[in-house]
């Protein structure tokens, strides 16, 4: 791979970490592309949005001076071109979008319904499932394979991390100074998306390995896990938080997007006054038949709005609604910097605040996780932030690229030409301490990497030569 070092090609430990730098590269292309190039397009999802479904989610009408219309107004017209269940209201942090009601059908669909934060009226709708930034967002986790997708996702994202840390390696100059930090000016071929592969890797390898990790926190095994035990040491939510404060079974990320953190506690209930429960946990789903307008026995969304605006959340958050007698509001305030994140979870009949839970509240470790996130989706810090992404998501589309047109170029026809090894050749203690530490910090991964420990092991020694 890195032309003139001899003592790089002919050292065991750079044939091994080329191997497996080669095989991964091979292995894992097609799913580190789909990862960069879908992540790239959902990095400007607000943006999109706003051009393809301009009709619903835009205001025809610019804002005039009028009082905005009631939240129960909203739902209700909503309901009217939507009969269903009113799942949430999502109330814009601007003047130029509409309020957008989430309606439950009965076949299970969830309609977006999109209505005029100023006059009621309905703008339009659209299905959830079938929204653009839904499915390329389904397609970056592969959610749309279910769980086993998913784990795939998690263990590319793994390989990608190994990938950095071996592409590094072999970038390395050795007293190398072409084709280290810029392309030869007479490089031609292979010799040329060599170099263009190095020099990639070279200035964007950073970004590409900060996306790797941060992704790590929504994976189904490694983010589910680091989450419970985050909580469990009150280094995430503080289980503190739940002294005296009912539960339901209703996990929270059933409530849309909300903190990381949160994700993967319960919804609190609320305490019906009519029922003999007396704060014991009870399961919480949206129910075809619960009345939200015309029910007297508890606050309506009126009323929970002004009390939201009195707390200091007026604009730009959801409003997840109760779905039956033990169901609660909850706010779901997310602007694009963590630290002014909040989420809070209010009983339906007496109004009382159950959780109010800003990022002040949730522990340290909690917090630069959720940073990360934030980051990681473009959005901590504006502008500057979306374009650093974006150009790690090119960066990781151009290795791809070019790290399979330099292995095309370079095999011979009709075979693999993977790197060789030779008998002896072996792996560095400090490499193969590195390769544990990042196996046993991601499970998955590691179970991958003895997987084709084990599968290079055998191929050697089938292939050697008898003595």
């Amino acid at each position: 791979m890195i032309a003139g070092t001899p003592t790089a090609g002919t050292s065991g430990l750079y044939r091994r970490i080329w191997r497996w730098h080669f095989f991964a590269g091979l292995v894992c292309v097609p799913f580190i592309f789909s990862l960069a190039a879908t992540g790239a397009v959902y990095l400007f999802n607000r943006q999109i949005d706003d051009l393809v479904y301009a009709r619903q989610m835009l205001r025809q009408q610019p804002a005039g001076t009028a009082t905005p219309a009631p939240a129960s107004t909203l739902i209700a017209n909503a309901l009217h071109a939507w009969p269903g269940q009113a799942k949430a209201l999502n109330l814009p942090a601007d003047d130029r979008h509409n309020a957008q009601v989430d309606v439950i059908q009965p076949d299970g669909t969830t309609m977006q319904v999109f209505v005029d934060p100023g006059t009621g009226a309905v703008a339009g709708a659209i299905d959830e499932s079938r929204r653009l930034m839904t499915i390329v967002k389904h397609i970056h986790s592969l959610a749309i394979a279910g769980d086993g997708g998913k784990a795939v996702i998690e263990i590319v994202a793994g390989w990608i991390i190994m990938l950095m840390a071996s592409g590094a390696y072999l970038w390395w100059p050795r007293g190398r100074r072409a084709g280290v930090v810029s392309i030869r000016r007479q490089a031609q071929g292979r010799v040329w998306w060599r170099d263009l592969h190095a020099v990639t890797g070279a200035f964007g390898g950073g970004v590409v390995l900060f996306l790797a990790l941060t992704g790590m926190p929504w994976s189904v095994f490694w983010g589910k896990n680091v989450n419970a035990w985050l909580s469990a040491h009150d280094l995430g939510v503080p289980d503190g938080m739940w002294r005296g404060v009912p539960k339901s079974t209703l996990p929270a990320s059933a409530l849309g997007d909300l903190p990381w953190t949160q994700q993967q506690q319960a919804v609190p209930a609320s305490d019906d006054p009519h029922a003999a429960h007396k704060a014991a946990p009870h399961q919480v789903r949206p129910g075809p038949g619960y009345d939200l307008l015309n029910n007297f026995t508890i606050a309506g969304p009126d009323a929970i709005v002004a009390q939201l605006a009195a707390m200091g959340i007026d604009r730009g958050y959801r409003l997840a609604l109760p779905g039956d007698p033990r169901g609660v509001y909850s706010a779901i305030y997310m602007p694009g910097q963590v630290a002014a994140h909040r989420v809070v979870h209010i009983d339906q009949y007496s109004g009382k605040v159950l959780m109010d839970i800003g990022a002040g509240r949730i522990g340290a470790i909690g917090r630069i996780t959720e940073w990360g996130v934030s980051v990681h989706q473009g959005l901590e810090y504006g502008t500057p932030n979306l374009l650093v992404m974006l150009a790690g998501c090119l960066a990781l589309m151009a290795l791809c690229v070019s790290g399979i047109v330099m292995w095309w170029q370079r095999r011979p026809a009709g075979k693999l030409a993977a790197p060789a090894l030779r008998h002896g050749d072996r792996l560095a203690r400090g490499v193969v301490l590195i390769a544990v530490v990042l196996g046993c910090c991601f499970p998955l991964l590691g179970a991958s990497m003895l997987a084709v420990l084990l599968l290079d092991t055998l191929i050697g020694a089938v292939r050697r030569p008898a003595v």
